[in-house]
């Protein structure tokens, strides 16, 4: 992206906030004449100091507009009155210039920290709303960096065009001066300047690439903590401590020697630009002096102007090298929140009551991915209100898929979904998932109480409610044993929970929901037998009156279910109660006899 592309792409940001920028550049503006008009004053102060009983008519060589229209201001009054009133308005513009200045880098900081918090905001949203297939093609830690660290080098970059906004103004009024002192002289500090912007912009380029870099390291960094930190168990029970520290220094390292290249690169900008800007003066000063009809008073003025526009000119420089170190970071967030090129869920606009008939898929197709073969092929299937329906079949049948689908984290690639007779897409999305609670196999808790936890499946629940969800799922007791009952933070993901304490909160949680579809994905699988039967009791209860969509491996689990659906590859193959399905001696009646021999066995 080159320099212009990058400005184009931050000012639909700057719209965020319509009357912060407009404000902080015209407070610049009203600064930069401030200083200017302060600046143009020492042409009649020096003159009145060196040349008291004359007036303002020596310049270079030629009539002078600026030094003519400060002569007049000032040629009714005597010398020293001259003098005082030319100080004092010195005085008052040095006093309005920095006084703005200081607003101004208020109005930064105010900008700065909420563009920043805005731009957090509006990606955890993007990432709240976009389709689940999103974000399962996505690496999770390269998502965490650009919402954690590159939406700040954003804010960075706004601020920075912005600066370099006031910069751009403040050299112009600096120009403007030099031009009404000396055009010739003018000329030729263009012409220099040139030349040094020629240089810096062939470091820009370079510091571009390393920006780049410096992204994509960040990025593997944020990678390969999220793994290490979500694979701690694994890591050490194969023994890989090791093995990941080498790996992680690898990554650091490089985050390392490519920030240190961009600083080195990024820092030299600086003082070179300095360095040709000093022989830029001294050449100016060469010339000047040999012209004999120059005043000193004049050229000690545009001197004056000439080292005071030096530092613009490095912050300008500076910013345009700030904006080249930053590109990749814009790109990364922009990029994120292009809406364009993404799946969404869309909300329908029909209200959705209650279930009364039931879930029918009719010749439902499902593509993860174009290119490859379908996870769900011509599916057809009704699960009825107020039953329960088992999903079986082996690994990668299209189980969750069906589940996903039914909660609308995806929408069929073809095909339709009716909801009772509506096409489930037409549904309010909201209204659809509140009637909805899963219990999973993989709980996720949240880092905070067991109240709050169990509170997220409603958040207006009271704590009797809370409590009465979790005697019903057999949670009560192990939860009052906690050292602080049901105000004990369970930690990190509730790694201070065992499995099945775990499961029975997320049972809880589903109950104080009250939904009317309750899904059970492998909710029992991975439990002894003492948390199994403590959470199916459990379940048998909440499963009362309500649609329920069990998927299970545990074909045991699933006997007294209304119908049981078998999957295998992406299609339906089998459906029927269990004494159908065994008499049919199909897929179902072979994994069901396959799982009563090994328990016989």
């Amino acid at each position: 992206m080159k320099n212009k592309n990058v400005i184009t792409s931050l000012l639909p940001l700057l719209k965020l906030y319509p009357w912060a920028i407009p404000t902080i550049i015209i407070l610049g503006i009203i600064s930069s004449f401030s200083e200017g008009l302060g600046i143009s004053l020492f042409i009649p102060l020096l003159q009145s100091v060196s040349e008291p009983s004359s007036q303002l008519s020596n310049q270079l060589g030629h009539s002078n507009y600026l030094v003519d229209t400060l002569n007049t201001l000032f040629v009714n009054y005597s010398s020293q009155t001259r003098l005082l009133i030319i100080a004092l308005c010195i005085l008052a513009s040095i006093i309005i210039k920095n006084g703005l200045s200081y607003i101004n880098s208020i109005l930064f900081s105010w900008f700065n920290a909420r563009i920043g918090h805005r731009l957090r905001s509006k990606i955890f949203e993007q990432l709240l709303n976009v389709s689940y297939s999103f974000l399962e093609t996505n690496e999770s830690g390269k998502l965490m960096n650009t919402l954690a660290s590159e939406t700040w080098r954003t804010s960075q970059a706004l601020s920075t065009l912005v600066g370099l906004i006031i910069t751009t103004c403040t050299i112009t009024v600096y120009v403007f001066l030099l031009i009404l002192i000396s055009w010739r002289l003018t000329l030729l500090v263009t012409v220099c300047m040139a030349l040094i912007s020629f240089v810096i912009q062939l470091l820009t380029r370079q510091i571009k690439t390393l920006g780049e870099q410096a992204v994509e390291a960040n990025s593997n960094l944020a990678i390969r903590m999220w793994e290490g930190f979500s694979g701690m168990k694994t890591i050490r029970a194969f023994g890989r401590e090791r093995y990941e520290q080498r790996q992680f220094d690898e990554t650091s390292n490089k985050v390392r020697t490519t920030f240190f290249k961009l600083d080195i690169l990024s820092g030299i900008v600086s003082p070179l630009s300095e360095v040709l800007s000093a022989v830029l003066l001294l050449c100016i000063l060469v010339v000047a002096l040999l012209q004999d009809k120059t005043a000193l008073p004049t050229l000690l003025t545009f001197i004056f102007i000439l080292y005071r526009l030096q530092p613009q000119v490095k912050q300008l420089d500076g910013a345009r090298v700030g904006l080249m170190a930053l590109t990749s970071a814009v790109d990364e967030v922009i990029s994120l929140l292009d809406c364009s090129d993404k799946p969404y869920i869309r909300s329908g606009s029909i209200r959705f009551p209650s279930l009364t008939q039931g879930i029918c898929l009719k010749s439902v197709d499902f593509y993860y991915n174009p290119d490859e073969k379908p996870a769900l092929e011509d599916m057809s299937l009704s699960i009825p209100a107020c039953k329960t329906t088992a999903i079986v079949g082996p690994s990668g049948a299209g189980k969750s898929t069906l589940i996903g689908l039914i909660c609308r984290f995806y929408d069929a690639t073809s095909g339709e979904i009716y909801v009772d007779d509506y096409p489930i897409q037409e549904l309010k999305l909201d209204d659809w998932r509140h009637q909805i609670a899963i219990v999973s196999q993989d709980v996720h808790m949240f880092s905070t109480t067991v109240l709050e936890n169990i509170a997220y499946g409603r958040l207006d629940a009271t704590e009797k409610e809370i409590i009465a969800a979790a005697k019903l799922a057999n949670a009560h007791n192990f939860i009052t044993q906690l050292p602080q009952g049901y105000d004990t933070k369970v930690g990190d993901r509730g790694i201070r929970l065992s499995g099945g304490q775990k499961q029975r909160i997320a049972l809880a949680r589903a109950i104080v929901r009250d939904p009317q579809i309750l899904i059970l994905d492998e909710a029992t699988n991975a439990l002894d037998s003492i948390s199994e039967h403590l959470i199916q009791e459990a379940l048998n209860t909440l499963s009362q009156n309500r649609t329920v969509i069990v998927i299970a491996h545990r074909l045991s689990t699933i006997e007294q279910a209304d119908q049981i659906i078998v999957l295998n590859e992406g299609r339906v193959t089998e459906q029927g109660n269990l004494k159908q399905l065994l008499k049919l001696n199909g897929l179902f009646a072979r994994l069901y006899n396959l799982q009563h021999r090994n328990v016989h066995n």
